[in-house]
């Protein structure tokens, strides 16, 4: 179970590293469009107005409509970084008052910890869900590119989904851990699961 669950996390995070590094790309051809525009626009345009002219029947300049499809990337990326963060307990945590307690004792707090993150994190993803289908719903869409926006909704509703199921196995596994007084999944392990 654990390597399955290892194997879903790291390709749902290696997913959202692909839609960064489109949405990078993205915004980096916007940028320099939007650059090149207001050249020509300006002095190329005054200096060699054909060549302006050109240059802009062919559609240089922004990227209509950057702003939402990185709008609906960065929320995927988001959700799909999570699943992996969960099982590698990526999460930042300060322990400077429980490095000194005894080691039953942060088990226990682990445990409810990752309880409440289970907890936490099936609550968002059925919000989500719920959010999902109501934009559904209503047929609601990104102002310029007219996408529905609800699409959006549901790339993020699977990494929310993974991640409430991982969440649930590391729970489940930290009781585990509580009960054997011993570590299975260690929260050293960072990414070496």
């Amino acid at each position: 179970m654990r390597n399955l669950a290892t194997r879903a996390a790291r390709l749902m995070a290696i997913c959202g590293g692909l839609v960064l590094t489109f949405l990078i790309v993205l915004i980096c051809i916007s940028v320099i469009g939007r650059s090149l525009n207001g050249l020509l626009h300006g002095w190329i345009g005054a200096v060699m107005p054909g060549v302006s002219a050109w240059a802009l029947d062919l559609g240089v300049g922004p990227i209509n409509g950057d702003f939402e499809l990185v709008e609906a990337g960065v929320a995927f990326a988001i959700f799909a970084f999570l699943p992996l963060c969960q099982i590698s307990a990526g999460h930042a945590s300060v322990d400077i008052f429980t490095a000194k307690l005894p080691t039953w004792i942060n088990r226990v707090l682990q445990l409810a910890i990752d309880v409440i993150f289970a907890v936490v994190l099936i609550a968002m993803a059925y919000q989500l869900y719920n959010g999902m289908l109501s934009k559904q719903r209503y047929g609601d869409t990104t102002f310029l590119l007219q996408f529905p926006i609800w699409w959006a909704y549901a790339a993020s509703l699977s990494g929310s989904i993974l991640t409430a199921v991982i969440s649930l196995y590391v729970a489940g596994i930290r009781a585990l851990e509580l009960m054997r007084g011993e570590d299975i999944l260690s929260q050293e392990a960072g990414l070496d699961l």
